[in-house]
């Protein structure tokens, strides 16, 4: 499923290869979050103008809407979205964490009321892999418990040994009912919040009962960036070289940057569509809130030099006067440019570890960008 090709020789970022049934993935690499099964703003072939390689898609939101009858009469989420690429599909985990007053976790899952109509609904570790299936996703993420920030150690211990134990009940339905037709391939995801020990017995526990790949999850959820890479330090030299390695829920540009340098492959945000639609731009010398007065005037591109169709063709002032009378293009032009520069930004990562300069391009980018994470 992997091969790892090179790793840079003054960083531990690597570059490598994710194969799939659905098509090879090139490492290090951004998933655009299409939750409900589209980019928010976006066509399908707009991601394709920029290669971007793979697209997210949450099991929560679509057994919700529009239901797995609806997914299985479409044959699946790759024809029902007509995009012919790999597909990730997170688990619901996190609605489990953020929708936490509408549901109930114990040992055997979680039961939970609907966001949309209030209908009760119970998901265990067998259940979403089960949506999985259905849905055909290449790559599926296990149900899990993500522990709050802050939060007590004994609480982080139980997420733990239940995130373990529906990681092996998982492994065993998705071996009993895998279909040799439908290659897809089970992830797990380490949790511990901030605690040192815990995040490394998780891992240990995981890589015990084995998979496809290892994400390290519960992060980006309200704890300091500098401890959420301290996690990083704790788990990566706990993985094997031979598995890919998914930050789950980051982030921002530079945050990607930095996490590529400590080894990570894999990043999924809703940032880049996100912002894009409350009129902020991101450039390689940060953001730019293109709704603000300053930009009324200015007829330059959003980004100098982008190759993007949008900064190609329309000016700032142009954009923020469509933002401004909340038309809904001028949120599309920004997300394109966004997501695009997430993309190309992991084709310039890809292109310095290959010639071994990821340290240079990292405090380059690092420095322009204007980041704390120098």
């Amino acid at each position: 499923m992997y091969q790892l090709i090179k790793t840079d020789k003054n960083t531990k970022a690597r570059r490598g290869k994710l194969t799939t049934a659905h098509g090879s993935i090139e490492t290090p690499f951004f998933m655009p979050v299409g939750t409900n099964g589209s980019v928010k703003t976006l066509e399908l072939d707009e991601l394709l103008e920029f290669n971007a390689q793979i697209v997210l898609s949450n099991t929560y939101h679509l057994f919700l809407r529009p239901g797995m009858e609806i997914m299985k009469l479409a044959g699946g989420l790759h024809s029902f979205m007509g995009w012919d690429g790999p597909i990730l599909t997170d688990s619901g985990g996190y609605q489990v964490f953020s929708l936490s007053k509408l549901r109930k976790i114990c040992d055997d899952g979680v039961e939970f009321r609907s966001h949309r109509d209030g209908s009760s609904h119970f998901f265990t570790p067998e259940k979403v892999i089960e949506i999985e299936q259905i849905l055909g996703s290449d790559i599926m993420m296990p149900l899990d418990e993500c522990a709050p920030y802050p939060c007590e150690k004994d609480h982080a211990l139980i997420s733990v040994k239940r995130t373990t134990q529906w990681a092996q009940r998982s492994k065993k339905y998705f071996l009993e009912n895998q279909k040799e037709d439908k290659k897809q391939h089970l992830f797990a995801i380490i949790q511990g919040a901030t605690y040192k020990d815990l995040r490394e017995r998780s891992a240990k526990e995981l890589l015990d009962i084995g998979f496809d790949g290892y994400a390290i999850g519960g992060v980006s959820v309200g704890e300091p960036v500098p401890l959420m890479f301290e996690t990083l330090d704790w788990v990566i030299p706990l993985l094997p070289k031979d598995k890919p390695r998914y930050f789950m829920g980051i982030g921002l540009p530079d945050q990607i940057v930095k996490a590529v340098g400590e080894g990570i492959d894999m990043f999924d945000t809703v940032i880049p569509t996100k912002y894009g639609r409350y009129g902020t731009a991101f450039t390689r010398k940060g953001r730019v809130v293109i709704r603000n007065a300053q930009y009324a005037k200015d007829f330059g591109p959003i980004e100098e030099g982008c190759p993007c169709r949008v900064c190609q063709k329309h000016s700032r002032a142009y954009i923020r006067h469509l933002v401004n009378i909340n038309e809904i293009i001028g949120l599309k032009l920004i997300s394109y440019h966004n997501v695009h520069f997430y993309v190309t930004l992991m084709q310039k990562i890809r292109k310095a570890i290959e010639e071994d300069q990821y340290q240079e391009f990292q405090k380059e980018f690092l420095t322009t960008y204007d980041s704390e994470l120098q």
